[in-house]
């Protein structure tokens, strides 16, 4: 287990990263695989950040428009190095890290997205990330004008607007709105990807370690669903930390009393039921 001071150092870090002015996507997925990975040091996220150096220098100068771009990259990533997902990655942990992805060039479309991302932004082209929903790819050039998307979860393939509509569908059961091909943020991205991790950690009742880490570094992004407080509480009182949960528990209660009384009050007795279980 990490020591107090590492974890609040590190938790410090993170928080600073996300409210710089242009936070660094790379960054920000490197530290939370420290949190995840107690052996990543700060060499090790020097090395990560280096391998994406040097990706980027891989990349010919100036390859063209956005099907240029879209291509030198699939020729890098793609083929030369291998980059893409399978379905046995939606079962592993690492294939949420960055640096893992870096390592095994395998890894969740977010994640594989994020690579792309870097990689491209690194070498100057104009790269976006797209989460539509159920699958997140990389869009470049003007996402309001002349692009192209491209899948890196299938080593980079040109998607038409044919081929994101069966996406979708494919997820979600409805049809692609012009809404779903926004640009997302870096922090949007980060969290999205947390909430990769909690859904990973949520199905395996042994890892709530892993559910708790996710949260509370969600709760330290400057913009996150209210509830994350109210998912956090549960867990602890969950993992027997009763008074810590009813403490959330009743911090939040304050939260909901504003606009919905009831629900409020039940949330209060969910905090006297968790302190009940000290008796």
């Amino acid at each position: 287990m990490p020591r107090r001071n590492d974890t609040t150092s590190r938790r410090r870090r993170f928080a600073e990263a996300a409210r710089e002015e242009r936070p660094d996507l790379a960054l920000l997925c490197l530290l939370v695989g420290m949190e995840a990975d107690t052996g990543l040091d700060e060499d090790g996220v020097d090395r990560a950040q280096i391998e994406l150096d040097r990706l980027a220098g891989l990349l010919p100068f100036s390859p063209g428009g956005p099907e240029g771009w879209a291509a030198a990259l699939a020729r890098v990533l793609g083929e030369g190095h291998d980059f893409r997902g399978s379905a046995a990655d939606y079962r592993r942990l690492e294939s949420s890290l960055l640096h893992e992805v870096l390592r095994r060039r395998r890894g969740l479309p977010i994640l594989l997205s994020v690579v792309w991302i870097e990689v491209a932004r690194r070498a100057g082209a104009p790269v976006y990330g797209v989460g539509l929903p159920g699958h997140f790819v990389v869009g470049f050039g003007d996402p309001y004008g002349q692009h192209v998307l491209v899948d890196p979860y299938d080593g980079g393939r040109t998607l038409s607007d044919e081929d994101a509509a069966m996406l979708v569908a494919g997820a979600t059961g409805t049809p692609l709105a012009p809404s779903m091909l926004t640009p997302s943020t870096p922090l949007e991205i980060v969290l999205r990807i947390l909430n990769n991790i909690r859904a990973w950690a949520a199905a395996r009742p042994e890892r709530t370690d892993v559910q708790l880490w996710a949260i509370e570094l969600s709760l330290l992004l400057p913009s996150h669903p209210a509830r994350l407080r109210y998912e956090r509480a549960q867990l602890l009182v969950e993992r027997g930390e009763f008074i810590a949960g009813a403490k959330e528990l009743e911090t939040y209660a304050e939260v909901v009393a504003a606009v919905d009384a009831e629900a409020a009050e039940a949330v209060r007795r969910q905090a006297r039921a968790a302190r009940a279980m000290l008796n």
